[in-house]
C-alpha cells in the first residue's frame, strides 16, 4: 500500500537556482562545454585562515554537540560584528546561529506566522521567500517592482498593500537583493521602517550581501535605523558569500529577545546545532576576514561593469545596473514575444540557450519576473566573456523577422 505524500510537499517546488547550476555541473561532467551563470556561490576558496581556524577545531577534537544557538564565543563575535558594521547593539542571547541563512529564515517564519497570515515580499524575489512562507501556512503577497523604480518598493505602495489585506504580519526585506542587486539607502528604509511600526509589521531583513556593495553606497541595516525599529526587526545574514563559506553551511538571526528564543527552540528540534567546526572558523571569518572580501568585491564589480555594459549593447536587450550582491538581471521580453522557435516564456528561452548554446542562466519566472533572465557574475571574466557571446548569438537565431 503506497503512503499518501503530503499536500505541503507536493506544493513545494524545488529551488531552480540550484536546479540549473545541478544540471550544468552534470552536462560539464560529460565533456559537455557549458558555462554556468547560475550559481549562487562566490568563485573564490574559502580564505586560508579560516580554513586554517578549521583545521585547529578538528585537531583539538571540537566535534561534539555544542549550544543549539551557537557556541558563546561566536555569538560575542556576531554581536561586535553587528555593533562595528551595522552600529547595532545587541545581546549575544538575542542571535540563533543557524545551519545557513536559508535556515535562519525559516525557523523565524515558524516561529511568528500562524496558518493564513500574509508575508509582503517585494518582487523579484529570492526563489525560496515564497515556498518558505507557503511551508508555515501562510500566504505569501508580492509588492511588484520595476527597472524604473531600481526594483525597490515605496512607503506608500507598502502601507496601500497593507490596507489592502487581512492578517498582514511580516514583511521580508533583502538588501542588496537577490536576483536585481538592488540596493536601499537610508531615506527609503526610514519610510518603510515608519509604516512598519505603525501597522504592527515584523520586519525580517535578509542581509546576506551586505558586503558586496559598490559604487561608494554604503550598506544601510533597516534595524539600525531607531531602537523602536530594531524591536520590530529580524537581522538575517551568515558567512556564505562575503567569506566564499556556502558549502560550510553557517547563518544567523539577531533581533527581539522572545523571538530568538521560541526560534531556538523549534531548532533544538529540527537541525539541532551548527556543525561545530564551522563555529570556530566563522569566528574567524568575522574577526579577520575583511581583507578578503575587499578583494573579492574588486572583483566582482569589475565582472558587472563588463556584463551590465555588453548586455546593453545587445539589441533589445535592457540590464538595470547591479548595486550590489553578483547578478545581473536583464529584460528580454523581446526575444519572448518575438522569436520563431516557439518560446513562450523565461524557462523556455532558458532551456532553448542551454540546449543549442551550452549556456546556464535562470529564468526570471523563478523570481516571479518572467520577462528576465538571471546572471550570476561569480565566475570568471573568461567565462562572461564567451557566454555572452553565446547569449547574443542565441537571441539573434532564435528572433523572428523584423516587422
Amino acid at each position: 500500500m503506497a503512503i499518501e505524500i503530503s499536500k505541503r510537499a507536493k506544493t513545494i517546488k524545488p529551488s531552480p537556482t540550484l536546479t540549473v547550476s545541478s544540471l550544468a555541473k552534470q552536462m560539464k561532467a560529460e565533456g559537455i562545454d557549458v558555462i554556468n551563470f547560475g550559481a549562487g556561490e562566490p568563485d573564490f576558496n574559502t580564505p586560508d585562515v579560516i580554513k586554517n581556524e578549521a583545521k585547529k577545531a578538528i585537531d583539538n577534537n571540537f566535534t561534539r554537540y555544542t549550544n543549539t544557538s551557537g557556541i558563546i564565543e561566536l555569538r560575542e563575535a556576531i554581536a561586535a560584528k553587528l555593533k562595528r558594521d551595522n552600529n547595532l547593539v545587541c545581546n549575544p542571547n538575542d542571535i540563533l546561529v543557524s545551519p545557513g541563512a536559508k535556515a535562519s529564515i525559516m525557523f523565524i517564519l515558524m516561529t511568528v506566522c500562524n496558518p493564513h497570515d500574509e508575508v509582503l515580499i517585494p518582487s523579484p524575489y529570492w526563489v525560496s521567500y515564497t515556498s518558505q512562507v507557503e511551508m508555515v501556512d501562510a500566504f505569501p503577497v508580492f509588492l511588484p517592482t520595476t527597472m524604473s523604480t531600481s526594483f525597490k518598493i515605496n512607503a506608500k505602495q507598502l502601507e496601500e498593500a497593507i490596507f489592502s489585506l487581512k492578517n498582514p504580519k511580516v514583511l521580508i526585506l533583502n538588501s542588496p537583493n537577490n536576483p536585481t542587486g538592488s540596493v536601499y539607502i537610508r531615506e527609503e528604509l526610514e519610510e518603510i521602517a515608519e509604516v512598519c511600526l505603525k501597522h504592527n509589521i515584523l520586519i525580517i531583513s535578509d542581509e546576506i550581501y551586505e558586503k558586496l556593495i559598490y559604487d561608494g553606497i554604503k550598506h544601510v541595516s533597516i534595524a539600525s535605523i531607531s531602537d523602536e525599529v530594531r524591536e520590530m526587526t529580524v537581522l538575517i545574514n551568515g558567512v556564505s558569500k562575503a567569506y566564499a563559506m556556502t558549502g560550510w553551511r553557517l547563518g544567523y538571526a539577531a533581533g527581539p529577545s522572545e523571538i530568538i528564543k521560541q526560534a531556538s527552540r523549534i531548532q533544538s528540534h529540527t537541525t539541532s546545532c551548527v556543525n561545530s567546526i564551522t563555529q570556530k572558523a566563522a569566528i574567524v571569518a568575522l574577526d579577520e576576514g575583511d581583507d578578503s572580501v575587499s578583494v573579492m568585491r574588486e572583483e566582482f564589480k569589475k565582472r558587472r561593469d563588463f556584463l551590465v555594459s555588453k548586455l546593453n549593447k545587445i539589441p533589445n536587450v535592457k540590464c538595470f545596473m547591479p548595486k550590489g550582491a553578483f547578478y545581473a538581471m536583464p529584460d528580454v521580453s523581446y526575444y519572448l514575444q518575438n522569436n520563431i522557435k516557439g518560446i513562450e516564456n523565461s524557462i523556455d528561452l532558458c532551456e532553448y540557450l542551454l540546449k543549442e548554446f551550452k549556456i546556464a542562466i535562470v529564468p526570471g519566472s523563478a523570481f516571479g519576473a518572467d520577462n528576465f533572465v538571471r546572471f550570476s557574475y561569480a565566475t570568471s571574466r573568461d567565462n562572461i566573456k564567451e557566454g555572452l557571446k553565446r547569449f547574443e548569438e542565441g537571441l539573434k537565431k532564435c528572433i523572428s523577422r523584423v516587422r
